[in-house]
């Protein structure tokens, strides 16, 4: 039987005890240690290779948010813009004071912290973005055309976060909750671990 408790985050449930079949199923299916097939990569949607063109991931990033404020007739203004391309910069989780360091670090005038905050919450609000709750950071969204909560895997090594299949990994959840009677409302999944680089730079070390 799983235990389940509330998050002090309202947008996050923390397992206090999850099976190890659920675990087992999530490292069969994904593939954690990364021995899956090419033709399963798109399963995970952040999937990072040795030949990753990670310029394609920024220019996707920019089009899709284009085209989704464009169809909801929002403002994709020039700090929305500079924010997103900034937390576009890799595939690592990035705080909030990171981003302001780096948008400094372009030449630019340094933005008031709440100028940076507001665009991260447009982002957020819209889907173009993802919060780490556990590190207190944010990510791209891979897929921001429909509302989801993001589940990650996370590499404790070099922090790259790895989106999961929203599909797949709720009805897990919800099943489990409702084992215990529990009412979800939002629902948050963040599994630390080893990523394949980490692991081969590990076994090579």
């Amino acid at each position: 039987m799983q235990n389940i408790q509330a998050s002090t985050n309202p947008d996050t449930i923390a397992f206090k005890h999850i099976s190890p079949l659920f675990i087992s199923a999530l490292m069969q299916y994904y593939n954690i240690i990364f021995l899956a097939k090419p033709s399963d990569a798109a399963k995970v949607m952040h999937n990072i290779n040795k030949q990753h063109d990670h310029q394609h991931c920024i220019d996707e990033a920019l089009l899709r948010a284009r085209e989704l404020c464009q169809q909801r007739q929002l403002k994709f203004t020039t700090i929305r813009e500079l924010v997103l391309t900034t937390v576009w910069a890799s595939h690592k989780p990035i705080g909030a004071y990171t981003i302001l360091e780096q948008l400094a670090k372009e030449g630019l005038r340094r933005p008031a912290p709440p100028t940076v905050y507001r665009a991260l919450d447009f982002l957020l609000d819209n889907g173009l973005i993802h919060r780490i709750t556990s590190l207190n950071a944010f990510v791209g969204c891979n897929e921001p055309g429909h509302a989801h909560q993001g589940h990650f895997l996370i590499c404790r090594h070099c922090q790259v976060a790895l989106e999961l299949d929203t599909q797949l990994i709720y009805p897990a959840i919800a099943a489990a909750a409702q084992q215990q009677d529990f009412a979800v409302d939002t629902a948050s999944l963040e599994v630390i671990g080893c990523c394949a680089h980490c692991a081969e730079a590990n076994d090579h070390a």
